[in-house]
């Protein structure tokens, strides 16, 4: 078996992360969201010159994970004012983790979060939080294992529809 590696994207990379993001985005919410909303959010969230302003952001890191040079997930962490809600200081927030479906019960995802947690103690963050839509139970399972509780909700749009999210956050030891 190749190893999986992790690795920081670059501007240089965009395409990819495009590529990845909005491939990612499709396959975990298409069969519950319109296709007509579904576009609208992903040529809004996954355009050349959001994805541009994001590497530039020095509050936001991104991560490629790739297997034999193929790109096969990617991590987004935000920190200070790049978080989209909290801004605590002493926060990092996991924005995105998505995994290509083919390689889904891998380990690609623990990887990346594994990944986000070593960025978090490295800055001595206190803790992690992120938001998780309520029917994605595949990812509210993966971070209760992982030891995340909730803590509140909120409301995710997507284009027309109003979707709840679970906040959900972890402790770190330092």
């Amino acid at each position: 078996m190749e190893t999986i590696e992790i690795k920081r994207i670059t501007l240089q990379e965009i395409d990819q992360l495009k590529e990845i993001g909005r491939k990612t985005f499709h396959e975990t919410f298409s069969e519950s969201n319109s296709e007509e909303n579904m576009q609208k959010y992903l040529d809004e969230k996954f355009s050349s010159e959001k994805l541009t302003e994001e590497l530039k952001n020095t509050d936001s890191e991104f991560y490629f994970a790739t297997l034999e040079n193929n790109v096969i997930g990617y991590l987004k962490v935000n920190f200070g004012e790049s978080q989209t809600e909290l801004k605590d200081d002493k926060a990092l927030e996991i924005e995105r983790i998505y995994v290509s479906k083919e390689f889904h019960g891998k380990k690609v995802g623990q990887l990346l979060y594994d990944k986000a947690i070593e960025i978090a103690q490295q800055k001595n963050k206190d803790y992690v939080w992120l938001g998780v839509w309520e029917e994605n139970l595949r990812a509210v399972r993966f971070y209760t294992k992982n030891g995340f509780r909730e803590f509140d909700k909120h409301i995710f749009k997507l284009g027309n529809e109003e979707q709840t999210d679970l906040m959900m956050k972890l402790k770190l030891t330092h």
